[in-house]
This record gives structure tokens, sequence and C-alpha cells, in this order.
């Protein structure tokens, strides 16, 4: 575990320190094992905008948290450090929203993007944008994995983990990706955007490294998603409902965690998109759908994962809403999967 020269001053009893880092904590990013890497960028959503400013409300609740946890003892002492939020990508992201929304706001009255000038000209320019942001994220989380961190990204959008993802594959030849989530992601360009957060999973299965992707919670797809999990043997949807029915006819959570876990290789990414919990835990995330997972459901995953002899190599906390309430239920997820991963 890392000690920094902050370490044996550091009361983890005491009152939690609003000094910018995560949950007060007295590492830097060199000192730390974990560095978690926000991505203040929502400009592909389809419904409530604002988990672009999720990083900073995650930071600030951050500091109601307790250290303590019942897993790993002295979990604390391997170092979190919460990087700052990229001033230059949040300016681009408040840029293009405003003409995302009415991008959108055109398609959903009926507009034909192929019979107006303007739009096409949006539609191009946000593709543009959003490549260029999956190449930073490729680019910057490369360098922390290449410096021997364990990252987690803070969203932001699910479109964001996509460069992450990539610059895993670089680094680990087989890889599965248990993704907590409402939806499956898995349109293609999604309203004609490239790299759409309901897009995410449909580029990254293109990645051959990817071997498994376990979809858990799903409860929100169309046709056009459900025909392509059919029809590609590396993806398992577990539906929401089915996990339901199941539960109500004896099914324990302990068993269906056993067969989520069965078919993943042994390095796993964890991509967490909070609306796949229950919406009383994520009102304000971008699009809520009633049904989903406990807390502590989505935390007994996570530690069968490890007891079943797997890794978790990195992880993605995605979809937040811009609340007090919400944050402090993303702060607290991101902290168990800090205490876990690696």
């Amino acid at each position: 575990m890392s000690e920094t020269f902050e370490n044996k001053d550091f009361n983890p009893n005491g009152v939690g320190l609003k000094n910018g880092n995560f949950i007060g904590l007295p590492f830097n990013e060199e000192s730390a094992e974990v560095v978690l890497f926000p991505v203040p960028w929502d400009v592909t959503v389809s419904y409530g905008e604002g988990t672009a400013e999720a990083p900073e409300k995650i930071l600030e609740a951050s500091s109601q948290l307790d250290l303590f946890d019942l897993d790993v003892k002295d979990t604390w002492k391997r170092g979190i450090y919460f990087q700052p939020v990229s001033e230059a990508v949040m300016k681009i992201r408040n840029q293009l929203r405003p003409k995302a929304a009415r991008y959108i706001d055109f398609l959903e009255n009926g507009g034909v993007v192929s019979e107006n000038v303007e739009m096409q000209q949006i539609l191009a320019e946000i593709n543009e944008q959003c490549e260029a942001m999956n190449f930073f994220v490729y680019r910057e989380t490369k360098k922390l994995l290449d410096a021997g961190k364990i990252v987690g990204l803070i969203g932001g959008d699910h479109s964001t983990p996509l460069g992450y993802l990539t610059a895993l594959s670089e680094k680990y030849e087989r890889l599965g990706v248990v993704q907590i989530d409402a939806h499956l992601d898995l349109r293609n360009a999604y309203e004609g955007f490239t790299y759409s957060h309901a897009s995410v999973f449909y580029n990254a299965v293109q990645m051959p490294e990817i071997k498994k992707l376990a979809q858990v919670g799903i409860r929100d797809c169309c046709d056009e998603e459900v025909e392509l999990t059919e029809n590609n043997d590396r993806i398992e949807v577990h539906y929401d409902q089915n996990l339901k029915d199941d539960q109500f006819k004896g099914a324990t959570w302990d068993e269906q965690c056993d067969e989520i876990i069965s078919e993943l290789p042994g390095n796993i990414y964890i991509s967490f998109d909070v609306d796949g919990l229950d919406p009383k835990l994520c009102p304000q995330t971008g699009t809520p759908v009633p049904g989903g997972l406990e807390y502590n459901h989505v935390v007994y995953l996570f530690k069968k994962i490890l007891e079943s002899g797997r890794r978790i190599i990195g992880f993605d906390v995605c979809e937040t809403g811009n609340a007090e309430w919400d944050a402090n239920v993303a702060a607290r997820i991101i902290y168990k999967l800090s205490c876990l991963a690696g």
C-alpha cells in the first residue's frame, strides 16, 4: 500500500476534509494506486442532460463518506486520487451541447437531416469532436496504465469510456466487460452520432480483445439491439425482468451472480451506468427506468467476481445526475470499486 508524506498526519476517523481530494484523502497522482479520471461530457444525450457536471458533484459529495470498508481493511491506504476536471473538455461540451439539443429536437419533430444543411454541419461537427474526445480519453488513460495505475473513469455520459477500453485492449489480449445498465447501448450510430452514449458497446464489441460482454439489469432496448445480442455469442444479456422473475420463483442472487460470471475471462472491466440501479438511488440520471438493481446487489456481484479468482482491471461510473443525492450514491460506488479493483 502507498505511503505519502502526509499519511502519518492523516486521521481516517476525523472530519471529512474539503481539500480538493476524493474523500479528503492525502494522496497525489504519483503516490496513489487508483487514479480517478473525470470526463465532463454529455454532448449526445437524448433525454436529460447534466451528467457532465457529475464529476465535480461527486468530488464534493465524497467528503461525507467514511473510510471503513467491511471487505478490505485499511483499503484507503492504497491511495486514491481524483484528477482535476479538464476545463478544456468542459468548454467544448458547453459549446456543443446546445447545438446537439437543437439537432435532436429537429429529429424528434420529424426533420430529415439530408434535407437540411445546417443540421448536416452540426452532426459532422459533433461526430468530429466526439472522436477527438475519445482520443483524449485514450491518450490520458494509456499514460496512467503505463504508469502502473488502476484507472476509474468518471463520466459524464456513457460514451466516455470508449477510449479507455481501447487503451485496455492494447494492454490485455483478453478481457471481459460487466456492464451494469438499464440499456443495452448497442445502437449503431444512434441519431446519427457515431459515438453516441447509446452506441458505446456497439463500438466496443468491435474490439476482438473483449471476449465477453455481460450486460446486467437491462430493461429498456430496441429490436435492433436485441437482434445484435442474439447473433453475437460474445454478448450475454441478463435482463432485469428475467432476473426478477427467477428470483420470484426461488432463485438466489448468489446463484445468478455465478451464472453472470461463469463465461467471463480472468481480467474484468466494470462499466457502471448508474441507471442500472433502482431510480430511487439515481433519480437525476439522464434516462431513468423503473426496476433495476439495489446497491448491495452490485457490490455482491463485484465481490463474487473476485472470489471466482478473476481480477477487476479497471472501471467506469457514468450517467450520474447533477444532484447531491445522486453524487453521494455514485461516490460510494466509486469508493467500493476503488477498494476492490486490482
